[in-house]
């Protein structure tokens, strides 16, 4: 049972060496390495550019922190901040988040009322407010009503904060191009025929028109506080990695992105190697789980720890794993 054990562990740990590339998923596309070090998506479709904004107009900016627990909901109108931007028009939300609870995932809502919805484009940014991710309008998808839920908006992020921060940011706007555009919904009609398998009636799907305001509902998760946020899985036909947010000695894969996404190069200093006490850290870690039978979470924690630079975390498995066989 032992020598089996051995022979699983060593050969789900060589799988999980090749790169998520490899993989073939829906919704992925292929990535390429920017000289500021975030991969950025490429595609063959006119590309997406992120803003170009000064740091004294990012520092002007009235931050407001999220709580990882919690759902935000922020009603964007005249009143609310803006940016002196020759492309971004309207009101604007800007977040502070958490970089020192692991991974983040975020779900970023718009919501649609009266026919009318906010369009965002998200620029994510570290702590020295350096841009390193960019989500333009149309990765934000519309998604039917449900029970506790109206039209709206929606797109998932998921960010890895590189050591030593204490908080990211989010820039979340929309542009004259976002506003010259609309969202085709879908009749409530139709989508109750096709919930109930009756014939779908031939009537037009309504129309939401992009506006300058609207409202947005940002919930986060850590985690620490959301369980197992999977940094690639093993297991399962893996999903694509976080995009690493501030400076790490390696760089993780860029978002999942319907067009290519560029971001201004980054003046963050050059990484460092990873601390003695982080890569202790890991390695306490990987040995815990190990011991306890937990070796996916083991894989985990090693894919993280090499991520971020460690050379002894690979060689700490292995032996722990050997020495259970």
């Amino acid at each position: 049972m032992k020598t089996k054990l051995l022979v699983l562990c060593l050969s789900t740990l060589f799988y999980s060496m090749i790169p998520a590339g490899s993989y073939a998923a829906s919704n992925a596309v292929i990535t390429n390495k920017t000289s500021s070090g975030i991969e950025t998506s490429s595609a063959t479709i006119a590309p997406s550019i992120a803003p170009k904004l000064s740091l004294s107009a990012l520092h002007k900016l009235q931050w407001q922190p999220v709580n990882t627990y919690d759902t935000q909901t922020v009603i964007l109108s005249g009143a609310s901040q803006q940016l002196n931007n020759e492309d971004i028009r309207g009101a604007i939300a800007a977040f502070a988040l958490p970089a020192n609870q692991g991974s983040l995932e975020i779900t970023l809502n718009s919501l649609i009322k009266d026919n009318q919805v906010y369009s965002p484009n998200v620029l994510v940014l570290d702590e020295q407010l350096n841009p390193a991710a960019f989500y333009p309008s149309h990765y934000f998808h519309y998604q039917q009503p449900g029970i506790m839920s109206v039209d709206r908006l929606q797109g998932v992020l998921k960010l890895t904060p590189a050591l030593g921060q204490q908080r990211i940011h989010l820039l979340i706007y929309t542009t004259l191009a976002d506003l010259k555009s609309s969202t085709q919904m879908v009749d409530p009609a139709k989508a109750y025929a096709q919930g109930v398998g009756n014939a779908v009636p031939d009537i037009p799907d309504p129309i939401a028109h992009h506006t300058e305001t609207g409202t947005l509902m940002l919930k986060v998760k850590s985690e620490r506080d959301a369980g197992n946020i999977l940094i690639g899985q093993v297991f399962s036909t893996p999903a694509p990695k976080p995009v690493t947010v501030g400076s790490t000695q390696e760089v993780s894969s860029s978002p999942v992105r319907t067009t290519p996404a560029a971001v201004p190069q980054s003046t963050a200093p050059a990484a460092k190697p990873v601390l003695s006490d982080t890569e202790q850290y890991f390695n306490d870690a990987i040995k815990r789980a190990i011991s306890h039978g937990d070796i996916d979470k083991a894989l985990k924690l090693l894919d993280e720890a090499e991520r971020l630079g460690s050379p002894t975390a690979r060689e700490t498995f292995i032996k722990l794993i050997k020495s259970k066989g």
